[in-house]
């Protein structure tokens, strides 16, 4: 009972900001892993990319996520939701794809291209440790950015989609 009212009086939102610390900025897998459970796993969604178990989220981490990422890569926040075991954020992620970029697109050689596209992160909290994270994101519009996909006969949009999202939050109150 005791460790239920310690983990309700904790920070989420610090603990997630220090897991997406650890993993853009200090890029160190071990401090990483530290926010995380026993037992975690990481789902990149769209591309069905991350890992299902300690170790396979080490290995994820480690080979095709941390310190792997384009030297530009950055992340702006525009909104959050915290419940008592679950963390919701709203950002954009903005990177030119001068290099591989496996959990976003996975085998796909870089472009050059800049690309700026809406995420929504849900991590799933116990005792103050990360259970999961679902990681969301449009891949069409990814793919337009980049080249690999027309949008000109299809209902879908490119940067123009970032750029709206951005509008619209900049007039919330």
């Amino acid at each position: 009972m005791a460790e239920a009212r310690e983990a309700k009086n904790l920070d989420l939102g610090a603990v997630f900001d220090a897991h997406v610390r650890n993993e853009f900025v200090t890029k160190d897998v071990n401090a990483t892993m530290e926010t995380m459970t026993d037992n975690p796993y990481v789902h990149h969604v769209p591309t069905l990319v991350g890992g299902y178990g300690r170790t396979d989220v080490v290995n994820f981490y480690t080979n095709h996520f941390i310190g792997r990422t384009p030297a530009d890569m950055r992340i702006e926040p525009i909104s959050r939701t915290v419940s008592d075991d679950q963390v919701v954020d709203e950002l954009m992620l903005y990177f030119t794809h001068d290099s591989p970029v496996d959990f976003i697109l996975p085998g796909v050689a870089p472009t050059g291209k800049k690309v700026a596209v809406p995420n929504v992160v849900v991590m799933k909290f116990k005792d103050g440790k990360i259970v999961y994270e679902h990681i969301y994101w449009d891949q069409a519009s990814v793919l337009v950015q980049i080249g690999l996909l027309d949008a000109k006969n299809l209902p879908v949009s490119g940067v123009e989609q970032a750029n709206r999202l951005l509008e619209l939050a900049k007039t919330r109150d």
